[in-house]
């Protein structure tokens, strides 16, 4: 048995942010945050790949199962918060983060043993994505899960764009996408988006006999399988990943994202028309406070927003 190549016990790991567990040949993973509805941080999906990167060298792991701490969410995405204090300030640094993010979803997708969605409780924004990275899924009859992109400033583009007109269709990914509303289990088993919809106490139940029709099959044969059926979603993926990774990372420079994830953090309405409003009477709806034009008659000091009365630096009328 090669030493590079071997999993290790799941205890042997010193995980903040999520549960790793190994039995009868089943890995799962547990994103365990679930005081923020187990959004996930940078640590989350560092902790994340670590974990599917030994669940897939482990030969002793046929299955891995990801799921969400508590009864209330599987996933709802990326930490909006983190997001807010630290992406709206520092643009570039988003770019880093996806790097991290796109990783994460590149080991579980090519983790070469098939991949069980064990949906507990909300699905939404990244963790939809999550769901639709692995190969299959079985969900609580009281969830729900949404796409929150266009609500928050953001474009879900880290595998939803890509994923969903394939698995349910493309009016219906659209309808997902624009629209930013949840749909229910039962609507997300008609679409195709889950294979089983099961009462909550029969949850566990249910991915276990999943795992262990997956745990009865020939090894080799099931990863060229998953290989092969990876092929539209890796298609997509390896298409716009790297586009959407450029471009998110300077929307955050803009005020949507500014004011979306700030009236969320803030538990505030976003301000939608006031944006549309601007746009239409010939203002700026990128710009805070307007784009960078102005010079102080007084400092001489250059480019600050179109909209400022005063000057930031000296404090001279404009």
């Amino acid at each position: 048995m090669s030493p590079r190549f071997t999993g290790k016990p799941a205890e042997e790991f010193d995980f903040k942010e999520i549960i790793y567990e190994k039995k009868d040949w089943v890995a799962t993973v547990t994103i365990n945050r679930p005081h923020v509805y187990n959004s996930y941080s940078t640590l989350t999906l560092q902790e994340l790949t670590e974990a599917f990167r030994d669940a897939s060298w482990d030969d002793s792991i046929a299955v891995v199962v990801l799921t969400g701490a508590g009864e209330k969410a599987f996933c709802t995405g990326g930490d909006v918060k983190e997001y807010a204090e630290d992406y709206t300030k520092r643009p570039r640094d988003y770019w880093k983060w996806m790097g991290v993010f796109t990783e994460c979803h590149d080991v579980l997708r090519n983790i070469g043993k098939p991949t069980i969605a064990r949906i507990n409780g909300i699905v939404a924004g990244g963790g939809n994505e999550f769901n639709m990275s692995c190969d299959l899924a079985v969900m609580v009859e009281d969830a729900t899960i949404q796409q929150v992109g266009t609500m928050v400033g953001s474009v879900a583009a880290g595998g939803a764009t890509q994923w969903l007109p394939i698995i349910i269709g493309d009016r219906r990914a659209r309808e997902m996408l624009f629209f930013s509303e949840p749909i229910s289990a039962q609507k997300a088993l008609e679409w195709g988006l889950v294979n089983q919809v099961v009462p909550r106490a029969e949850l566990d139940n249910a991915v276990a006999t999943m795992a262990e029709k997956l745990i009865n099959k020939f090894p080799e044969c099931l990863r060229y399988t998953k290989q092969q059926t990876n092929f539209w979603k890796d298609l997509a993926w390896s298409s716009t990943v790297g586009h959407a990774r450029e471009w998110l990372a300077l929307h955050f420079a803009s005020v949507e994202p500014y004011e979306g994830m700030k009236a969320f953090v803030e538990k505030r309405p976003k301000d939608y028309i006031g944006l549309r409003k601007k746009a239409a009477e010939g203002r700026s709806s990128e710009f805070l406070y307007g784009p960078y034009t102005q010079t102080c008659p007084s400092c001489g000091a250059k480019g600050i927003p179109e909209e400022f009365k005063f000057c930031g630096v000296c404090g001279a009328k404009l």
